[in-house]
């Protein structure tokens, strides 16, 4: 495998060898897994990003055939889910504090209402479940179930006074962040994965994003989506629009680039290059550091 000394470059290069492993396989036709098998270009390109990774890794393409939608969904998840905790808590020169980065899901047993900024939703969620004609009210706006979370645990009283006396028991008794004042932690980042990206998948992570901004109570934390998709034009129909994702990481944005070039589409050339020019399309190193601000 080649490497450099970088932490984010040695987890990239290990993120995309577990994907080539578990996950971006060949079928018998040699079309990759997150390839739309009716559309040329998504195969080509698809290919094209496959090659160039196992390139990169020293690694030979597997075979395999396509996993089946949700079990492709978890393994994704689970994949990304090890990237950021082997990157995003290291950074404690540019983001002191105590971070967990966790899955969300049946197993896990952790809901978006576990954060400060969501913990009013376990009331809502009560009264919509005891009162049928409310709920029909409020609909499903309140349901926020992100695939990645990073959540900032709360300081005690002897960290925020390591250095000089910052707090005392006369004052900042309603802080999130002091652990005294029995909250819950804080929701610093919602990562949405999407190992390709069909219409209606991207929908969905838009959807799931417009909830995280209007229920929250407090700050909002970083939102961001992580695909595989290899169309650009799928990946527009997520990254170009308003604000309420902040950006969409590829899982191999240099490898992604190569590979459109190589098929001598401008089309779709210049549509990837007003996303990236544009900060809405970025690759998966550049995540740990940009949810460090």
């Amino acid at each position: 495998m080649k490497n450099s000394g970088g932490l984010i470059t040695k987890a990239r290069l290990a993120f995309q060898k577990r994907l080539l492993e578990k996950l971006l396989l060949l079928d018998a036709s040699g079309v990759a897994s997150n390839a739309d098998s009716n559309n040329k270009a998504s195969k080509d390109i698809a290919l094209g990003i496959a090659e160039r990774l196992a390139s990169n890794l020293g690694s030979k393409l597997l075979k395999g055939k396509k996993l089946p939608a949700q079990t492709a969904g978890d393994t994704f998840e689970k994949i990304t889910c090890d990237f950021i905790a082997e990157t995003f808590p290291k950074l404690s020169a540019l983001r002191p504090g105590k971070w967990e980065v966790r899955r969300i899901n049946a197993r896990s047993g952790l809901t978006i209402a576990d954060f400060d900024q969501y913990s009013h939703l376990t009331a809502l969620a009560k009264i919509a479940k005891d009162n049928p004609d409310l709920a029909i009210v409020l609909g499903n706006d309140y349901t926020i179930a992100p695939d990645v979370v990073v959540a900032r645990q709360l300081e005690t009283d002897e960290s925020i006074n390591n250095k000089i006396i910052i707090v005392d028991d006369k004052t900042a008794r309603r802080a999130v962040i002091r652990a005294v004042n029995n909250g819950a932690p804080v929701l610093h980042a919602s990562i949405s994965c999407k190992w390709t990206m069909r219409s209606d998948r991207a929908q969905n992570a838009r959807s799931e994003a417009l909830n995280l901004i209007r229920n929250r109570k407090g700050r909002t934390p970083h939102i961001a989506v992580v695909t595989g998709e290899p169309a650009p034009s799928r990946l527009a129909s997520l990254a170009i629009g308003t604000g309420d994702i902040d950006c969409v990481y590829h899982i191999a944005l240099d490898e992604l680039v190569e590979a459109v070039k190589a098929i001598n589409q401008s089309e779709a050339s210049d549509l990837l290059r007003n996303m990236i020019e544009g900060k809405r399309l970025k690759d998966i190193a550049d995540l740990p550091l940009d949810i460090s601000t």
